[in-house]
């Protein structure tokens, strides 16, 4: 019998008086009680609940307990709630720029540069943010189309530039055309002697020799295909120069071994002297 099986009172008292029945005289032994006792615990069923009379009164039972009543909760309004202000950025903090003050150093910038430059680059020059830069540039070339101007403000990649209308590229081409040419200045004519006579020479040599600086000379003379940049100094590290076969062709010559000696071509020394009396 396990200890969860309920003990049957019924049975119990009516072994209790058979056992007095069997020896009413005589002394009971009471562990051949307590041995039949043990026995009958561990055989005796379980008992069966009687079926309710339907006629006898059964306290209903309680029904189960509501749950617990959640508090409500007081949601904010929307008018309550803060909204984020506007974050001021780099621009915003900037004082406005002069604009004519503005445009005038972007078209002075613009005019000197040989390369597409961007936006924080001129910024940087002009002391304004690239927000300003962007709106004048803007309008810069806004400007440029509406009066027909000769140049247009163009965005290459990164960065801007001024580039010559198309409109007026027939001006431009028979002007360069016409260039090529006209005759050489005496400064071109000297420079180039210089290189015929002292090829492969640097400008700085061809400068010590004239007295007077040559790089705009050599790039005239570059452009009109009569010099070429030949190779590089092997002690400063400078351009070497030399005559190109369009020399010798418009010379009528044809080689450099055909050029006139330089001494029937060259100065007395009084007379050197005497235009310069300091050298």
């Amino acid at each position: 019998m396990s200890e969860r099986d309920p003990i049957a009172w019924d049975r119990l008292a009516a072994e209790l008086a058979a056992a007095d029945e069997e020896a009413p005289t005589a002394e009971h032994d009471w562990d051949a009680v307590a041995a039949q006792l043990a026995r009958s615990f561990e055989t005796a069923p379980a008992p069966e609940q009687a079926p309710a009379d339907p006629g006898e009164w059964t306290e209903p039972e309680a029904p189960p307990a509501a749950p617990a009543a959640v508090p409500p909760v007081d949601l904010p309004s929307l008018d309550d709630v803060p909204v984020d202000e506007p974050v001021a950025t780099e621009d915003d903090d900037e004082p406005a720029a002069d604009p004519w003050a503005l445009r005038g150093g972007l078209e002075a910038l613009l005019f000197v540069v040989d390369s597409p430059v961007e936006e924080a680059v001129l910024a940087a020059a002009l002391r304004c943010t690239p927000g300003q830069v962007r709106d004048a540039l803007r309008e810069l070339g806004q400007e440029y189309d509406a009066r027909g101007a000769g140049v247009v403000l163009r965005r290459v990649g990164e960065g801007w530039r001024l580039y010559t209308r198309e409109d007026h590229a027939a001006v431009v081409e028979r002007y360069l055309t016409d260039g090529q040419r006209s005759r050489l200045t005496q400064a071109a004519l000297e420079t180039l002697a210089v290189i015929a006579y002292r090829q492969p020479v640097t400008r700085a040599r061809v400068s010590a020799i004239r007295g007077v600086g040559v790089d705009a000379v050599v790039r005239t003379l570059v452009s009109r295909g009569l010099v070429h940049e030949c190779g590089t100094d092997p002690d400063s590290g400078g351009g070497l120069y030399a005559t190109t076969p369009l020399f010798l062709e418009r010379l009528g010559l044809t080689g450099l071994d055909e050029l006139p000696e330089l001494g029937p071509l060259l100065p007395e020394t009084r007379a050197v002297i005497a235009e310069r009396p300091d050298s």
